[in-house]
């Protein structure tokens, strides 16, 4: 993502102005001194300025307001942030597609620990967890599947080809995050295969952070406004829960950031304990002319895997490592190449049976890739063409080809035989070639490109993925937005390899396609005192060939196969801000339709889809430092499980029943600390995500941070 010089470059001097938001001035990413200016004519622009986006939708913004109505003054705030959603990302008000976005602030007001957590309420997302705390969460848009989504990391890609249950593994602390980007719908002529549903961002606090301030809970801190910081929190509660971490970072240049976590927790059901870390280093260099990134990333985790791929086997285990780490610079100026390399390891053991070698797995993926991107603004508007090779592979106990000569295990579990290796392998070649152009005028963007895309494993042939999107702003309160784009998305090494007395992989599979329609109209209104924000999406995914673990009788093993299904659906979104209060509403409705008709008597994924989605956030001061945030959710889920008692099946198919959640925290933020207590499922309620693995009821946690 482009950031924001620490040091004064050389200004522009213009002698005659536009006070669009989306003008010249807005696209150079640059300061502009403007000459020859009436003070008169300086009071009366109306400057852009970073949305202060409600949780549950997060619909990206022109202003943020505090608390007295008046336009926030500080420059990080008036800054427009450069968003996830072209090949060369756009500000929020030129961009022709909604992102969303969620703020430092907004994670801190809120109770979650985790992304995941964070994520269930943005109300096109779906969030379905294995056991609390965000250990085992799959992460879909829309109606998808979690492997139908692209997870980047300051934009690069750290998306696994293994697959996608480890996703959400990301190696950061919130309190590294400035802000998480949610764009829904495919995206696959950006950011190339996995992005068939659309991606999540996660933009962690750079050299000159512009996150905004909330009106509802003031944040106890501002990322960048100082030469140094030193933040460090713990906490713990309900389950022997406990953790704790610490960042520390300074600037300008090169503004260095390194961060630590650890928590762990006996779990809130069977078979859930856990315990995981991370450490997380990011540095950038911003020089006039050009800017360097580098960032790397560790993490571990092992936990008991409560019925992950069966619930005929309860007693299941599982330990992650990983490894990211890419490096990328980018020239300033008219004209910007941004050259970007990366490297991502995945280490995975999975036991069947806990602390036993019945069914262990052992498995190694890697993915190398380079990727190079060309932009120009000119007076047509902005070119920019790209091109990335992505190598992935795998080496396994149990996924891919076999090999005649097996390479020994450097992380296995302690119980496993010696000399254990790797049997088998597998590795495939993505090459991709992007272009697009973006028109921006005074009321009207629009955005259209080409990605190319040619893989060694399937077919290895080019195939093409267009997309356009269009905004129109009949004035500064409204944008009507459309957008058309072609997606597609890889079989993972599972979908093609794994096979288990539960489940057999498929090396026939297709790669799943989708053609993806959005229409949509956004309006705002900011007085005095209070402010109001609508949005409303609809959307069709037209998919063919997609991809899902089914059954096709009651005594059947679970198959992965394609077939073709459609999702559509709209999503609603209204906040109204009453001076410091905010309050949040966001409904979501999604319906499917399969176009063949081959008869399947389970699903596993692909059909069960939340129906419906309701998200209410409502944050509020109580007294001094002391703030309130609520968040109550409710999900209606289609499809159903197949019930199994004492860990053997009974035949019988139980639909998901509806269920709700109410959340609280309590924040006393101070300028160096803060104290907080929250509460999650307030009620008690017992529910489900998936069958058979019951959610934690009421988990209370309280701590505690410190920031110098």
């Amino acid at each position: 993502m482009n950031q924001t010089p620490t040091s004064q470059p050389r200004a522009v001097a213009f002698h005659r102005f536009c006070r669009r938001g989306y003008a010249a001035f807005a696209s150079m990413h640059r300061e502009v001194r403007i000459g020859v200016l009436a003070v008169s004519t300086l009071a009366s622009v109306a400057l852009p300025k970073v949305q202060a986006a409600s949780p549950a939708t997060m619909p990206t913004d022109d202003t943020v307001t505090i608390p007295d109505g008046s336009p926030e003054g500080d420059s990080h705030d008036l800054a427009e942030v450069a968003v996830a959603g072209t090949l060369s990302p756009l500000t929020a008000l030129q961009s022709a597609r909604i992102v969303s976005i969620i703020t430092a602030q907004q994670i801190e007001a809120s109770a979650a620990h985790t992304v995941n957590d964070i994520l269930k309420l943005a109300v096109g997302v779906d969030v379905r967890q294995r056991g609390g705390f965000g250990i085992q969460t799959d992460i879909s848009i829309d109606g998808g599947t979690f492997d139908q989504i692209t997870i980047l990391l300051n934009g690069v890609n750290i998306s696994s080809p293994h697959t996608g249950h480890l996703a959400a593994d990301f190696p950061v602390n919130l309190s590294d995050i400035e802000r998480i980007e949610i764009l829904e719908g495919a995206a696959s002529r950006v950011y190339g295969a996995s992005a068939f549903g659309g991606a999540i961002n996660i933009v962690t606090k750079g050299p000159a952070s512009t996150t905004s301030k909330t009106a509802a809970v003031p944040s106890a801190h501002t990322a960048g406004d100082k030469p140094h910081t030193l933040e460090a929190g713990i906490h713990g509660g309900s389950y022997g829960t406990f953790g704790a971490d610490a960042r520390a970072s300074i600037t300008p240049l090169p503004f260095i950031s390194l961060s630590a976590a650890y928590q762990r927790s006996d779990g809130a059901t069977v078979n859930s304990d856990f315990g995981r870390g991370n450490i997380y280093l990011r540095s950038v260099y911003d020089a006039n002319d050009f800017s360097i990134d580098l960032q790397a990333g560790y993490s571990q985790k092992s936990y008991g895997a409560n019925t992950f791929y069966s619930a005929a086997y309860p007693n299941q285990y599982e330990r992650n490592t990983r490894f990211i780490t890419s490096l990328g610079a980018e020239t300033k100026g008219r004209v910007r190449l941004r050259p970007e390399v990366y490297w991502n390891r995945l280490y995975d053991n999975f036991e069947l049976i806990r602390n036993t070698t019945t069914g262990e797995n052992f498995h190694r993926s890697d993915v190398h890739g380079a990727r190079l991107t060309a932009s120009i603004a000119w007076q047509a508007g902005r070119t920019s063409v790209g091109a990335e090779v992505r190598e992935e592979g795998i080496y396994s106990t149990s996924l891919g080809q076999p090999i005649s000569n097996p390479i020994p295990l450097r992380f296995a579990a302690s119980g496993s035989p010696a000399g254990t290796s790797y049997t088998r392998h597998d590795n495939r070649t993505n090459l991709s070639f992007n272009a697009e152009h973006t028109l921006l005028l005074p009321h009207f963007t629009l955005s259209a490109g080409l990605l190319g895309n040619m893989n060694t494993r399937f077919d290895n042939h080019l195939s093409f993925y267009p997309g356009v999107d269009i905004a129109y702003r009949p004035s500064s309160h409204w944008r009507i937005f459309a957008s058309y784009n072609k997606g597609f998305r890889l079989p993972t090494f599972t979908d093609l390899y794994y096979k288990s007395p539960t489940h057999e992989g498929n090396q026939g599979m297709s790669a799943e396609e989708s053609h993806s329609i959005q229409l949509g109209f956004q309006n705002n209104y900011h007085f005095s005192f209070f402010t109001f924000k609508f949005l409303t999406k609809a959307f069709y995914h037209r998919g063919t060939n997609m991809i899902d673990w089914v059954m096709y009788s009651a005594d059947d093993v679970y198959h992965s196969a394609n077939f073709d299904l459609d999702n559509m659906g709209f999503t609603a979104n209204i906040n109204s801000q009453f001076s410091i209060f905010n309050l949040d509403l966001s409904y979501a409705y999604i319906h499917q339709h399969r176009r063949d008709d081959v008869e399947i008597y389970k699903s596993n994924y692909a059909m069960e889809y939340l129906r419906h989605k309701v998200v209410a956030t409502l944050d509020h001061p109580i007294v001094s430092h002391l703030s309130a945030a609520w968040s109550f959710r409710w999900q209606d889920r289609m499809g159903s499980y197949l019930l199994y008692r004492d860990a053997k099946s009974t035949g019988e198919l139980v639909p998901y029943s509806p269920y709700a959640t109410l959340d609280l925290k309590l924040r006393w933020a101070a300028p160096h600390y803060e104290l907080w207590l929250e509460g999650t499922n307030l009620t008690n309620h017992r529910y489900y995500d998936l069958g058979n693995i019951p959610q934690p009821g009421l988990v209370v946690l309280a701590g505690a941070r410190f920031r110098l």
